[in-house]
C-alpha cells in the first residue's frame, strides 16, 4: 500500500479518484505543528533551537497517518508546490521519524501545479527528494517572524500601553498606510483654473478643447492660478476666430497584461468585484482543489500562490486554439507571447494562475459553482486567454486650434483616440485604481485650415488633490514593488492589521487608526531600521537566497539577531515620558493640528496654562493637560499653583475625527437640562471618545456615544436616552427575574440572570420588547451549551485512587492532565500520548497540593473531612508528587503568561 499525504480533504478526495486501489490519500489539514505561543519556542542562545507544538486535532490526524504508514510500503508527500507545502511535508516526516514509523520505508516527494489526472500521474512518475533549502527558508522565515513578534510586542506593551503587537512584515505594511496618511495631512491644496471650449466642426460634430497656450506662453494644467487670469483668457477666446492649425495622428499598440500572479489576482479581484485579498485566496483555493463538474471532480485552476507569469507550452497552444475558434485568426498573434516578471525579488518557479483546461469556458462551469467562484474563474480564464491575444491597435489624435483676435493669440488642444483593431480588448481590459484615461474620448474628423464654430467657453475653479489612500489592491501592488513580504502572505498581513484595529476600511480605502499611527511612530523612533522598506526587502531577498541554497539559514538568523537584540536592549531603560516626548514631536501635525488662529495648538483650552500632551493608560493613548495631578484630583494635596486640570480628549478629536467632533474639542457643549433633576446635560470629548454627562458632581453619571452615533446628531433627547441606561425590559416569563438592556464594552445587549445576548444595534436597546429579548437570550444559551461542551480528551487514563476519571486534554497553553476540578499542565517536552496513569496521579496531586485544593479536586481545604477515608491513601503519594514538581517547575509556566498569546499570530505576518 502507498500512503499519499496532502494538505486538505478536498484535495485528497480529488486526487484519490486519479490513483488506483494501491494508494490511500490522507489529509494533514494544513500545518500539523507550530511554534507554541509563549517565550522559549525559538532559542537564539541554543543555535536557534525551535520547539514545535501539536494541537489536539492535529494529533488525532497524525495518529491516523502514523498507523497508516506503519502498515504501508511507501510514503508519498504530495503537499503544495511551494515553501509552505514543503514545510508541511517536512513536519509530517519529522513526526513519523520521532514515532519510528518509517523504518526502512521509501519516502518520496511529488509536486503538481494543477489537480488534474494528467498532472497528478505525471508527478507520481517523477518523484524527488524533499527540498531541504526550501525547508530552511521556511524555518528562517518562521523564526524571524516569531523573534520579531515575541521580542517587539512586549516592548510595545511596556512602553506604549494599549498597543497590541508588532510584526516583521505587518509593521512595515502599516507604515506604508501611515506614511500615506501623513502625506495627505501635509498636502497643501493649490488653486488652479481650467478654460474649456465647446466647439463644433463645419459638419456640426461637437468636441471639446482646452487652452494650451496664450500670448506665446505654454500653459500646463496648473498654470492658470486665479479667476482673473482665467476670465482674461476666456474673454479673448469668446471674441477670437478659430481654425484648425494641425491634425496629428499616431498609431499606438496596447499589449495585453500577463497572466495572473497571486498579487495581481488579488488586485484585480479587488478592483472588479470588491473582494478582500483573503476572500480572493479562499475562493481560489477551492477552484484549485477541485469542483464536481458533471459528475467528475477536477481542479479548475493551477496553483494560486505564485509570482511566476509564464504558462506551460501546452496551455499556450490551447489558448491560441480557443482564440482562433472564438474570435478568428486575426486575433491570434503570429508568435506565442512570453512574459517575465518585473516585481522585485520575484521567483518564477511556478506557472502563473490559469485554468487547467482552457477549453472549459466560464459558461460551461458557472452552473456548478457558487456566484463568487464563477466570477473568479471567469476572471482567470479571460485574463489567461487575453494574454495570448493580438495587441489592440489605436490611433491617438491631437488637434491644435489657433485662436486669433485683436492683439493676441492662443492655442486650443483637443486629444482623443480611436480603436482601429480591438485585439485583446474584445475580451478583457485590466481595471484601474485611481487614474482616468483622458485620451479615451473620440474626436470627429477634421482637416488643417478648417474653421470651427464656438458654442461656449467655460471656466472652472479646481484644487489639487492629495495622493489617494491605499486600497487593498494598491497596497498589495506597492508591497510587491518594494519587495516587502511574499504574495502568499499579503492576505493574512492585511487581515492582521484590521484585526488589531490598526487600520479600518472606509469603502475600499485603508485608513490608519490612532492606535496604528502610535505604533508606527514608536517603531520609527526607536526601531527605525526594522521598519525601513529597503531593510525589509533585503531580508526578504536573503530568504529567497536561502531557498535557492545560496545562504545558510542560521547565518542569516545570527546576523539579524545580533543587531536586533541590541536594539531591544537599548530600550530597556527607556522611560515612558521619553517615548511620549518623541511621539508628541513625530505626530504633532496629526495630534495637535494648527488651528489657523495663531494660537499654540498645544495650549490647554480649559485651564489655559497647561500644555497638551500624549498620555497613556492601560486602555491606550489619549491627549491630556500637563496640569493633570492625581493627588490634587483626589484631594490629597491642595488644588492650587497651578490648579488641577482634568481636560482629556481622543487623539484625533481636534483634527480628523467625525463631523462635529471639533465642536467639543475645546470643551463641553451644553445640550440642555434634565427635566427630572434640573442638572445640566453636556456633550464632551474624553480619552475614549465623545460622551454625555449629567451634572458636575465628583462622580457624575456618564454614557459614551455608541458606535454609529455621530456628535453632530446629538441632542438632549438622545443624551437622556443614553443616561437612562440600563433599561428594564421586564420579567422573564420562566423565573420572573428582570431582563435589562444596555450598551457595554462589546456593544448593545440584553441581560438576564448573568447571561448577556447581543443586540443588532444601539437603537434596539431603547425599543427591544420582552419577546425579542427572551428569544435572543434563548439563542445565546443554546449556542453556549453547544459551544461550551467539554472537549474530547486526547487520552483516557483511568480512575484516580480518590475517585473520578483522569484524562489528558489539549488546552490553549498546551496539553494538561485533568482530574475533577484540577487541571495540571504537563512538563515541558512531555508527549501527551505517552503519559501513564501513575505519572498523571503524581502531576495532579502535586498541583492540588500547591493550590491548597483537597484531593477531591473541589478546591477548598474545608471540604477535606468529607473525604477522610480516601484522603488517607494520599500521604504515600505526596512525597513523589512534590519531587516531580520540584524537578519540573516549568509545568505551570505557560499559564503564567497568557498575554504572550497575542504576539504569536503577529509574528507570523
Amino acid at each position: 500500500m502507498n500512503i499519499v499525504i496532502v494538505e486538505s480533504p478536498a484535495k485528497a478526495k480529488t486526487i484519490n479518484k486519479y490513483l488506483g486501489s494501491d494508494y490511500q490519500v490522507l489529509a494533514s489539514y494544513g500545518h500539523v505543528r507550530d511554534l507554541p505561543p509563549k517565550d522559549g519556542s525559538v532559542l537564539p542562545d541554543e543555535d536557534f533551537a525551535m520547539t514545535w507544538d501539536v494541537d489536539a486535532k492535529s494529533q488525532k490526524r497524525l495518529n491516523d497517518i502514523v498507523r497508516a504508514v506503519k502498515d504501508a510500503d511507501r510514503l508519498i508527500l504530495a503537499t503544495d508546490p511551494d515553501r509552505e507545502g514543503e514545510a508541511i511535508s517536512w513536519h509530517v516526516l519529522e513526526v513519523l521519524r520521532q514515532k519510528k514509523a518509517l523504518k526502512d520505508k521509501q519516502v518520496q516527494r511529488v509536486v503538481f501545479n494543477a489537480i488534474t489526472k494528467k498532472s497528478v500521474l505525471d508527478a507520481m512518475a517523477n518523484p524527488r527528494e524533499l527540498d531541504e533549502p526550501l525547508v530552511d527558508a521556511y524555518l528562517a522565515r518562521r523564526a524571524l517572524d516569531y523573534l520579531v513578534g515575541f521580542t517587539l510586542s512586549p516592548v510595545l506593551w511596556r512602553k506604549l500601553p494599549g498597543a497590541r503587537s508588532a510584526g516583521r512584515v505587518q509593521s512595515v505594511a502599516l507604515r506604508l498606510v501611515c506614511d500615506r496618511e501623513a502625506e495627505i495631512e501635509r498636502f497643501v491644496r493649490q488653486e488652479y483654473w481650467s478654460v474649456l471650449a465647446n466647439l463644433t466642426t463645419a459638419g456640426g460634430a461637437a468636441f471639446q478643447a482646452r487652452i494650451a497656450a496664450f500670448d506665446g506662453k505654454k500653459l500646463g494644467r496648473l498654470d492658470i492660478a486665479n479667476e482673473d487670469q482665467a476670465n482674461k483668457i476666456a474673454a479673448f477666446l469668446r471674441a477670437a476666430s478659430l481654425k484648425v492649425a494641425s491634425v496629428e495622428s499616431k498609431p499606438q499598440r496596447r499589449h495585453p497584461a500577463a497572466p495572473f500572479t497571486t498579487s495581481t489576482l488579488q488586485q484585480e479581484a479587488s478592483r472588479k468585484y470588491g473582494f478582500a485579498a483573503a476572500r480572493t485566496m479562499q475562493i481560489a483555493q477551492k477552484l484549485y482543489e477541485g469542483a464536481d463538474i458533471g459528475g467528475e471532480t477536477v481542479g479548475l485552476i493551477t496553483y494560486m500562490r505564485t509570482d511566476g507569469v509564464q504558462i506551460a507550452g501546452e496551455a499556450i497552444a490551447s489558448a491560441r486554439k480557443v482564440i482562433g475558434k472564438d474570435y478568428g485568426d486575426t486575433y491570434v498573434p503570429e508568435k506565442p507571447r512570453h512574459y517575465s516578471s518585473k516585481a522585485k525579488n520575484a521567483q518564477e518557479a511556478h506557472e502563473a494562475i490559469r485554468p487547467t483546461d482552457l477549453t472549459r469556458r466560464p459558461r460551461d462551469v458557472a452552473r456548478y459553482l457558487d456566484p463568487d467562484a464563477a466570477r473568479l474563474y471567469e476572471l482567470v480564464w479571460k485574463r489567461t486567454i487575453a494574454s495570448q491575444m493580438e495587441s489592440a491597435v489605436l490611433e491617438r489624435t491631437t488637434v491644435d486650434i489657433d485662436a486669433s483676435g485683436a492683439g493676441g493669440s492662443a492655442t486650443l488642444r483637443a486629444t482623443g483616440s480611436v480603436v482601429r483593431f480591438d485585439g485583446f480588448l474584445a475580451l478583457y481590459q485590466e481595471g484601474r485604481d485611481d487614474e482616468e484615461d483622458e485620451d479615451a474620448r473620440r474626436l470627429p474628423a477634421m482637416s488643417e485650415g478648417e474653421k470651427v464654430e464656438r458654442q461656449s467657453i467655460e471656466t472652472a475653479q479646481h484644487f489639487t488633490e492629495p495622493p489617494a489612500r491605499f486600497t487593498e489592491a494598491t497596497l498589495v501592488k506597492k508591497m510587491e514593488e518594494l519587495g516587502i513580504g511574499r504574495p502568499s502572505t499579503y492576505a493574512s498581513t492585511l487581515q492582521t492589521l484590521r484585526d488589531r484595529d490598526y487600520v479600518t476600511l472606509d469603502g475600499k480605502r485603508l485608513i490608519p487608526q490612532d492606535k496604528g499611527r502610535l505604533v508606527t511612530a514608536f517603531l520609527e523612533s526607536f526601531f527605525n531600521r526594522y521598519v525601513e522598506y529597503d531593510f525589509t526587502a533585503e531580508l526578504e531577498e536573503k530568504l529567497d537566497r536561502i531557498s535557492a541554497g545560496e545562504l545558510s539559514w542560521k547565518d542569516v538568523l545570527r546576523d539579524f539577531w545580533k543587531d536586533f537584540s541590541l536594539s531591544v536592549h537599548d530600550t530597556k531603560d527607556l522611560r515612558v515620558s521619553q517615548v511620549l516626548d518623541a511621539l508628541n514631536e513625530m505626530l504633532a501635525a496629526h495630534v495637535f493640528p494648527d488651528t489657523g488662529n495663531g494660537e499654540d495648538p498645544r495650549k490647554c483650552p480649559v485651564c489655559g496654562s497647561g500644555r497638551l500632551s500624549l498620555k497613556v493608560s492601560r486602555f491606550g493613548a489619549f491627549v491630556g493637560c500637563s496640569n493633570y495631578d492625581k493627588d490634587k484630583l483626589e484631594g490629597k494635596v491642595p488644588n492650587e499653583n497651578p490648579p488641577h486640570c482634568g481636560y482629556t480628549r481622543q487623539l484625533s478629536a481636534a483634527g480628523g475625527g467625525e463631523e462635529g467632533d471639533a465642536e467639543i474639542a475645546d470643551g463641553p457643549k451644553l445640550l440642555g437640562q434634565d427635566p427630572a433633576s434640573g442638572l445640566d446635560v453636556t456633550l464632551r470629548s474624553g480619552r475614549f471618545g465623545p460622551y454625555v454627562q449629567l451634572g458636575e458632581e465628583a462622580k457624575p453619571k456618564r454614557a459614551s456615544l455608541p458606535r454609529g452615533w455621530q456628535v453632530a446628531d446629538m441632542d438632549l433627547d438622545k443624551a437622556l436616552q443614553l443616561l437612562s441606561l440600563p433599561r428594564e425590559v421586564g420579567p422573564h416569563p420562566e423565573d420572573g427575574k428582570i431582563i435589562s438592556a444596555g450598551i457595554g464594552r462589546y456593544g448593545p445587549f440584553v441581560l438576564h440572570d448573568g447571561t448577556y445576548a447581543n443586540l443588532e444595534s444601539a437603537d434596539e436597546v431603547f425599543s427591544v420588547g420582552i419577546n425579542r429579548a427572551v428569544d435572543a437570550l434563548a439563542q445565546k444559551r443554546a449556542k453556549s451549551t453547544r459551544g461550551g461542551a467539554a472537549a474530547a480528551p486526547l487520552k483516557e487514563l483511568g480512575a484516580h485512587p480518590d475517585g473520578g476519571p483522569i484524562t489528558v486534554q489539549d488546552g490553549r497553553y498546551g496539553p494538561y492532565v485533568k482530574w475533577a476540578k484540577v487541571n495540571a499542565t504537563l512538563p515541558k517536552g512531555k508527549d501527551p500520548m505517552t503519559v501513564t496513569l501513575e505519572e498523571a496521579i503524581e502531576i495532579v496531586n502535586a498541583k492540588a497540593g500547591k493550590s491548597g485544593a483537597d484531593k477531591s479536586g473541589k478546591g477548598a481545604k474545608k471540604a477535606a473531612p468529607k473525604k477522610e477515608p480516601a484522603a488517607k491513601k494520599a500521604p504515600a503519594k505526596k512525597p513523589a508528587a512534590k519531587t516531580t514538581a520540584a524537578k519540573k517547575p516549568a509545568a505551570k509556566k505557560p499559564a503564567a503568561k497568557p498575554k504572550k498569546a497575542t504576539a504569536a499570530a503577529d509574528g507570523a505576518s
